[in-house]
């Protein structure tokens, strides 16, 4: 027997990817010395015929980001060729009817800023807010939803202590403070000078939302996942409070936490031995979870990413189901959920793990510079057409 299980009117179904990740041709960014991303989708230049997918799946809703590096090369110095391009992209959707979400900052910085300290640089968010000013001013007449930053909490643990991202520091936890601060005062200070622009403008930040409990419920347990929660998920919210007109969840992860007397604490994402390729769990009451979280801020929440590394497609039919079937539930229970945009479009530039993790609803042939829809892209458009979800007991 099957159910139906309708979202609100006005839902907004959609996907989502990002500059340097999909555009090719950037080279003057902090990644692009040690993880060059050459060609990749050649979306800079193709634009056009993956807004045609976007059409073809009943997308309604397309998140895509700017690459500062294009737009501001030079300190100060603004490429007016650059935004003129961006702003085509735009209008391309708009003259779809495709709604646009837009993202001023996702992970990548002018070479001419890393130059300056990057996001550990108390001058940064001076730097942003210069940045966000004049692309609001240029390109606000077709952007339906700002995302100033996109995952501060991962772009401060993954550069200054796992050392993963650049400047691939370890352990450094003054740069790592450091970044968590600077990124918050450049949203509240992006956020000002977007307003300054339009008043009605629609503005926020997508975090990386990640569930968090423990695999006991002694007292010590809780206490720890009380203080991982408030710096994981709740630390930047807090102080941003009041200068967010809607909350951006991208959401993947579920952390347990196990208390033990040989090691302090551990974090097990595996706990349900159910994986992506990048070994990571899928758990899809986890998006359920964190949108009943964050219900208290009395905000409308867009997921802003959820997928799965998937390259023979066998899972990503049944993980979007899954998900939407918890996101359904939240919003049955009063989270304000008004949109889920899955990750990503196309596969992608998957940041320090390469070209080898396939994320996209699209295959990407980076040898032959072609592409295709997965099937299970056809199983999401269904979705995003009618509205709803139909599953089996």
């Amino acid at each position: 027997m099957k159910k139906e299980l309708k979202f609100p009117e006005g839902f907004l179904w959609g996907s989502a990817c990002s500059s340097y990740q999909v555009e090719g041709g950037i080279d003057n960014c902090n990644w692009s010395e040690d993880f060059p991303a050459g060609k990749a989708c050649d979306f800079w230049n193709r634009y056009e015929e993956y807004f045609d997918i976007l059409e073809k799946l009943n997308q309604g809703v397309f998140r895509l980001s700017l690459e500062w590096s294009r737009i501001e090369p030079e300190e100060g110095k603004f490429d007016r060729e650059a935004v003129a391009h961006y702003k085509k992209m735009l209008m391309s959707l708009r003259k779809r009817k495709i709604k646009t979400m837009v993202t001023l900052w996702h992970y990548t910085n002018p070479a001419w800023l890393t130059g300056k300290g990057g996001w550990a640089s108390f001058e940064t968010p001076t730097y942003f807010r210069n940045y966000a000013s004049f692309v609001a001013k240029e390109l606000n007449p077709y952007v339906d939803f700002w995302m100033t930053v996109n995952e501060p909490m991962i772009s401060c643990s993954h550069p200054y202590l796992l050392g993963k991202f650049p400047p691939k520091h370890k352990y450094d936890i003054i740069g790592c403070v450091k970044a968590a601060f600077n990124f918050a005062t450049a949203h509240k200070k992006a956020y000002g000078a977007i307003k300054e622009i339009n008043p009605q403008a629609q503005v926020g930040m997508a975090e990386n939302y990640s569930f968090v409990d423990s695999l006991y419920k002694d007292p010590l347990s809780k206490f720890i996942v009380s203080v991982w929660n408030y710096i994981r998920n709740r630390m930047l919210l807090e102080y941003t409070k009041g200068q967010q007109d809607f909350i951006g969840v991208n959401y993947y992860f579920h952390e347990r936490i196990v208390w033990d007397v040989k090691y302090p604490f551990v974090f097990i994402r595996n706990a349900d031995k159910v994986v992506s390729e990048l070994g990571t769990e899928i758990y899809p009451k986890g998006i359920y979870e964190v949108s009943k979280y964050l219900k208290k801020y009395g905000l409308p929440i867009y997921i802003t990413e959820n997928g799965i590394a998937d390259s023979k497609d066998e899972k990503r039919a049944a993980f979007i189901k899954d998900h939407l079937r918890w996101v359904h539930k939240a919003i049955q229970e009063g989270a304000d959920v008004r949109g889920y945009l899955y990750w990503s479009l196309l596969d992608n530039f998957e940041w320090a793990d390469g070209y080898d993790p396939r994320f996209g609803l699209v295959e990407m042939n980076y040898e032959k510079n072609s592409f295709k829809i997965r099937p299970s892209a056809f199983e999401y458009a269904k979705i995003c057409e009618s509205n709803k979800l139909n599953f089996g007991d």
